[in-house]
């Protein structure tokens, strides 16, 4: 998305100054302004930057181009590192601080996970549901329906750098699926011990050898 070098720096001055005009870019890199629109409409286009309106003290109000929330993620953040420095603080006060703080997330995302589920009446469709949360949080889910069972694929784990230090952030899930489709369930690969993605055997109740075909 951003092999463009230009379009890299503008998304570099954004990041600095907050917010830009067209004429500040041009002016910034010594290119013309028609070329700067150009960047700029790909990477709105690209839902990079967005624009606001600001009044002037004469004339009409000027456009601004500044980072969209997507756009700020291309910036390296330490989110995990920070998340993993607080946990290994807590471990060595009191191991079982780190024990609390994931049942506590399960618990709370039982909870929500109960209230997106609560409508739901058909199995099928609760396991596509629990899929539709999961893939709505980053975990990039697959949902492929055998004669017995539903394979649930994980391509990504948001919370990786955490899970590979502690395994009962993957306990944690793996329980969290079972207390709310409340089957047998099995967790088949892992992302955190290297696989290339998560999957789960997610048995189906007896009399329920149907399967919905589609994924997520």
């Amino acid at each position: 998305m951003l092999s463009n070098t230009t379009r890299q720096e503008i998304l570099t001055m954004l990041k600095k100054a907050g917010s830009l005009s067209v004429g500040d870019i041009a002016k910034e890199l010594g290119i013309t302004e028609m070329a700067v629109r150009r960047h700029l409409n790909a990477l709105e286009r690209d839902q990079l930057v967005e624009t606001s309106m600001v009044r002037q003290s004469m004339g009409r109000p000027a456009t601004f181009y500044r980072l969209s929330a997507i756009g700020e993620h291309v910036f390296p953040k330490n989110y995990g590192d920070l998340a993993l420095e607080f946990l290994k603080d807590l471990g060595e006060e009191n191991e079982e601080l780190i024990h609390a703080l994931f049942r506590r997330r399960k618990e709370r995302l039982i909870k929500e996970m109960d209230r997106q589920l609560q409508r739901v009446d058909r199995f099928e469709e609760k396991v596509f549901r629990l899929a539709e949360v999961q893939d709505q949080k980053g975990y990039m889910v697959k949902v492929v329906p055998k004669e017995d069972e539903y394979i649930l694929l994980e391509h990504n784990c948001p919370i990786s750098a955490i899970a590979k230090q502690y395994k009962e952030a993957c306990r944690c899930e793996l329980e969290l699926f079972q207390e709310v489709l409340k089957t047998e369930i099995k967790r088949i690969d892992c992302y955190a011990e290297g696989e290339n993605y998560c999957s789960f055997s997610i048995k189906k109740p007896a009399g329920n050898k149907e399967g919905i075909k589609r994924d997520v």
